[in-house]
C-alpha cells in the first residue's frame, strides 16, 4: 500500500479504478475488525481481541478518502453492533434492534472518515486513538442522552488495561486499547514495506527500525497498565474502611420477557420469601446478621405507597430480617408519570429516603415524540406511561452505610456514577432488572460495566438483579460472588465503606475532553489546509 497522498482529500495517489479494486479487501478487513471487537466483549469474553478489531479498521482506512473511510467504518460498526445488541430485539422484534445497531454504526462511519483523513499525518496512531475516545464521547451523549454501550473500554474486564480505569475512567481504557492497536497496524505496514524493499540493507534497515519501534510501542501500553495495578486496592471486600454486612436478594421472576411482571405480586412475594428465608438462616446461625438488604429494580412494581398489602409484605420482610431493605419500586407520580425508585424501607419506621432514576431509557421507559416513532414501529405503545427523570443524586443511608444507588443502564453513564461517588458513596449498588432480555448476553455486558466502575472508583459494587446476574464486585474488578440467570440467589458479605479517592474521580471528565480535543484538532489540521486550497482553486478558476 502506498503512503503517497494527493493534495486534496488525502487519498493515495493512483486512479479511481485502483481504489475501487482495493475496496473489497478493505471492506472485508473492516468487517473482520468489527467481529474481533465483538469477540472481546462478555458473552465471548476474549478481551485481547479488542486490540485487533480497531487495528483492522486502521489498516482498512489508511490512505483512503474520507468517504471511503466512512463506508469502512460503517461496515465495521455493523459487524460489531448488530450482534452485540441483538438482545434488544429478543422480545420486540428485529426493527428496534436493527435501528439501534445502525444508529450506533453510523458513529463508527464518522470515525472511519476521520481516521482516513488523519492517517497521513505524523504520529497518526496517536490521533486515531484519540478519535476513538471522541467518537465514543459523542455517541454517549447523542441523541436523547446517548447510548454509551459497547465502548472499547467496557470489554476489558480482565488484564492490564483494566487498571487504567482508576486513572482516567472508561475513556482512558478505550484510548489505551486504541493506542495499542494503531501502532500494531503501523508495524504491519512497516513490515510490508520491508518485504517490498529490493535495495538491500540501506532500504530495509530504516523500515525494520521503524517496525521494531512500533512493536515496542504496542508492548509499552499494556506494560504500563500492568504497573498501574501496584497502588490500587486488591480483591478484599473488607479493607479500606468500616464494614457493613450486606445481603443481596435475587428473588427471580415467574417468566422471562416483557411480561416478566405480569404477575407483579408473585415477583414481590419471591423477594419477600427469600428475605424471610434468610432471616431464618440468620436465626439458626447459618448466616451473619445483615446491616442492610438490597432488592433489585422492579422487585415491587406494585406501588407500596398506594397499595397497603404491598407495604405490609415489604414490612414483613424488613421486620423478619431486622434490617432496612433498599427496595426497587415503580411509584405513581409525579402527575401522569411513573417513577423508577429505590426506597429505603426501615423495619420500624417503614419507607424513608428515596432515589428516582435520573436517566430513564428512551423508547423503553419513556417515548419522546411518540407519534413520530410510532410511524416506524407500534412497539412504542408497549410503554403505556412515561417515567419521570429524577433530579437528585442517589446517596442513601441504609443501615448506617452511605450507599450510592444507580439503577440499571445508568451504570454505563460516566457522569451519573461519578456524581454518586463524589456525593459520598462508600459503596455502589446497581439495582437492575434483566428479565426483559431473557437468556442473552445483556446481563454479562452490564456486569462488565460494574466491574469497570469498581476499579474506577476503588469501591465495592453490589449488583442486585431480579433474575440475574446479581454479583458482589471487589474494588479490583474481580467477582467475589455472582448468581446465574433465572435462579433465586442470596449473598451475604461484609463490605468496607471506603472514602478514598482515585485519580479518575479527581480528574472527572477531563481525560475524555483532552483526548477528544486531540482527535478533533488532528481533523482540523487536515481539513483547514484542504479547505484553503479549494478556496484558492475556486478563485483561480474565476
Amino acid at each position: 500500500m502506498t503512503e503517497e497522498r494527493d493534495t486534496g482529500s488525502g487519498a493515495p495517489a493512483g486512479t479511481g479504478r485502483r481504489r475501487t479494486r482495493r475496496l473489497p479487501w478493505r471492506t472485508a478487513l473492516a468487517a473482520a475488525g468489527g467481529l474481533a471487537m465483538l469477540l472481546a466483549f462478555p458473552g465471548w469474553s476474549l478481551p485481547p481481541l479488542a486490540v485487533l478489531g480497531p487495528a483492522a479498521l486502521a489498516l482498512a482506512v489508511r490512505g483512503q478518502r474520507a468517504r471511503s473511510g466512512a463506508w469502512l467504518g460503517l461496515v465495521c460498526g455493523l459487524a460489531f453492533f448488530v450482534p452485540l445488541l441483538s438482545w434488544t430485539g429478543i422480545y420486540v422484534g428485529a426493527f428496534p434492534w436493527l435501528a439501534l445497531a445502525v444508529s450506533q454504526a453510523l458513529f463508527l462511519a464518522l470515525l472511519g472518515a476521520a481516521g482516513a483523513a488523519v492517517s497521513g499525518l505524523r504520529l497518526w496512531p496517536l490521533w486515531t486513538a484519540a478519535l476513538w475516545v471522541a467518537d465514543e464521547a459523542l455517541r454517549g451523549r447523542l441523541p436523547l442522552g446517548g447510548f454509551p454501550w459497547g465502548r472499547l473500554g467496557l470489554s476489558q474486564t480482565d488484564g492490564a488495561f483494566l487498571s487504567l480505569a482508576a486513572y482516567g475512567g472508561v475513556p482512558l481504557v478505550s484510548f489505551a486499547v486504541a493506542l495499542t492497536r494503531t501502532p500494531l497496524a503501523a508495524a504491519l505496514l512497516a513490515l510490508a514495506r520491508v518485504r517490498r524493499a529490493a535495495g538491500g540493507g540501506a532500504t530495509r534497515g530504516p523500515a525494520l527500525r521503524t517496525a521494531a519501534a512500533l512493536v515496542a510501542a504496542v508492548l509499552a501500553v499494556p506494560l504500563l497498565g500492568a504497573l498501574a495495578w501496584t497502588p490500587l486496592p486488591g480483591p478484599s471486600l473488607t479493607a479500606g474502611g468500616p464494614t457493613r454486612t450486606v445481603a443481596v436478594i435475587q428473588g427471580d421472576v415467574p417468566e422471562a420477557g416483557l411480561e416478566f411482571n405480569a404477575r407483579r405480586r408473585a415477583v414481590l412475594d419471591n423477594h419477600v420469601q427469600q428475605t424471610v428465608q434468610l432471616a431464618a438462616a440468620v436465626a439458626a446461625g447459618d448466616q451473619a446478621q445483615p446491616d442492610l438488604v438490597v432488592w433489585p429494580e422492579n422487585s415491587s412494581d406494585i406501588d407500596p405507597y398506594r397499595n397497603a398489602d404491598a407495604a405490609r409484605q415489604i414490612s414483613r420482610a424488613a421486620e423478619a430480617i431486622g434490617a432496612p431493605i433498599l427496595v426497587g419500586a415503580v411509584v405513581e407520580g409525579p402527575g401522569r408519570y411513573l417513577s423508577n425508585t429505590g426506597i429505603v424501607w426501615d423495619p420500624e419506621t417503614g419507607p424513608g429516603d428515596t432515589y428516582v432514576k435520573r436517566h430513564p431509557v428512551p423508547l423503553a421507559e419513556y417515548v419522546p415524540a411518540r407519534g413520530f416513532f410510532r410511524f416506524f414501529s407500534d412497539k412504542v405503545d408497549l410503554v403505556r406511561r412515561d417515567f419521570a427523570h429524577g433530579t437528585e443524586v442517589g446517596v442513601l443511608d441504609v443501615g448506617g452505610a452511605p450507599v450510592g444507588d444507580v439503577i440499571c443502564f445508568e451504570v454505563v453513564y460516566d457522569s451519573l456514577v461519578a456524581d454518586t461517588v463524589r456525593a459520598g458513596a462508600g459503596m455502589l449498588v446497581v439495582q437492575t432488572n434483566n428479565a426483559t432480555f431473557g437468556y442473552t448476553d445483556e446481563s454479562e455486558q452490564q456486569l462488565a460495566a460494574s466491574r469497570l466502575r469498581a476499579v474506577e472508583f476503588g469501591r465495592t459494587v453490589v449488583v442486585a438483579a431480579t433474575s440475574g446476574i446479581s454479583a458482589v464486585v471487589a474494588p479490583d474488578g474481580s467477582l467475589a460472588r455472582r448468581s446465574e440467570l433465572f435462579t433465586p440467589a442470596v449473598f451475604v458479605e461484609d463490605v468496607a465503606q471506603r472514602d478514598s479517592t482515585t485519580v479518575a474521580e479527581r480528574l472527572g471528565a477531563a481525560p475524555e475532553w483532552v483526548l477528544t480535543a486531540l482527535g478533533a484538532g488532528a481533523v482540523l489540521a487536515v481539513a483547514a489546509p484542504a479547505l484553503r486550497r479549494r478556496q484558492r482553486a475556486r478563485r483561480a478558476a474565476r
